[in-house]
This record gives structure tokens, sequence and C-alpha cells, in this order.
């Protein structure tokens, strides 16, 4: 373990609408997320922006870069962001010596894995909108925060992308579950009324995710 805190580089605080890296640059470290939010997105060639994520403290951002060995998106903080770095290739170096730290690897990349795989299913909005309330909480909690009320950092705008939805559907939606008792939204203030309901039709989107094409299709 003192090899590995050897490696850590504890960088400095990014602040809002700063980028910790950005599409094309070259590949050289895996960065944890200590403090704040970051928002990952991807440019195409004729300019339209994809949201990928939002990353949260405990959150491991780079994974996706280790194949073409470039960054595929750009990493901008959402708020004040502090980061640990740690150069991958040493990093997987010692992991070939320490099974813990390999399987921890292993573990942070599955579950951004899982993640994107989620996201690419072909479920209804409804249910990408329940799933990330019900992920959103689930994560405020796990981080000590209140898994029923918490503050967006992300604009909706961003949350439409993320879940691939043009704005005006989020909007309605977000009236829709608010006037079913679901979730209470003022402004980035978001109360989770409809823990159960919601729950349910977030396990509709992972059933769908499960079941083979030909049979969501049935």
């Amino acid at each position: 373990m003192g090899e590995l805190d050897v490696l850590i580089e504890h960088a400095a605080p990014t602040h809002a609408g700063s980028f910790l890296f950005h599409q094309g640059d070259p590949f050289r470290c895996i960065s944890v997320v200590r403090l704040g939010t970051v928002k990952t997105y991807a440019v195409d060639r004729a300019g339209r922006e994809q949201i990928l994520g939002f990353h949260m403290p405990g959150d491991v951002i780079g994974f996706s870069a280790i194949d073409e060995r470039h960054y595929p998106c750009n990493a901008v903080a959402l708020d004040t962001v502090t980061v640990c770095r740690l150069p991958f290739q040493r990093a997987l170096e010692l992991a070939t010596r320490m099974p813990a730290l390999q399987a921890r690897l292993f573990g942070m990349m599955s579950r951004e894995i899982a993640r994107a795989a989620r996201l690419s299913c072909s479920t209804n909005a409804d249910e990408r909108l329940a799933a990330f309330l019900i992920g959103m909480a689930d994560r405020m909690g796990a981080r000590g925060y209140s898994p029923t009320h918490w503050q967006l950092t992300m604009s909706r705008m961003d949350i439409a992308s993320y879940l691939r939805l043009a704005p005006e559907t989020l909007s309605r939606l977000l009236r829709r579950f608010q006037a079913e008792g679901l979730v209470l939204v003022d402004g980035r203030d978001v109360e989770v009324l409809g823990r159960e309901r919601l729950q349910a039709l977030a396990i509709a989107d992972h059933v769908s995710c499960l079941a083979p094409a030909d049979i969501r299709a049935a």
C-alpha cells in the first residue's frame, strides 16, 4: 500500500466549468473523484454533444480511454471538484502483485460498464427517468447524504441529454411525476416522494435490459 500511496497524485481543486481532460487527450491516468461532481460528454463530428455520465465522490473517470490510449470524451467540473490521479500503467503493474487492488480495479471497471450498458437499453422514457432518480437517491445515500432530498448539480438540459430525451420531454415527464406524487422538483431541488413506485419503474428498466432483443420486441 505504501507503493500505491506514492503513485497517487492529489490534484489541486478544479472549479466549475474547468476541464479535467479533453476529448482526444493522451491517456495516462485514471482519476478518482474526492469532492464535487464531474460531467463527461462526447462531441461527434457534427458538433452534437452527448452526456455520458455524472461522476460523484468515489467514482472513477478514465477507464473508457484504456483501449485507444486517448480520452474519448471531455470531463468538466460542475462545481468545485478535487480528484486523486493514478498513473494507470504503473497501477496495473502493481495490481499484478496485489490481488486486492486488482479486484478493486476490476470492480470499478465493471460498475462503469454496467452503467453504460444500462443507458444503451431501448427502454421507454418513464423507465429511464425513474432509474435516474432512483440511481441518484442510492448514490446520495451511499455517500452519507439524504436519499430522498438533494440538490442537483447538473442542469435539466444535461439530464435530458444523458437520458437521451428532448428537454421538453423531460420537463413533461417531471410534471407528470409530480402530479402523480412520485417526486417534487423545485429548480434543482429534488425530493423523492414515491420511492416504491419509482423503484418498480426502475426495475422494469433493468428487466428490459436483461431480456433478449426478440423478447423485448414481442
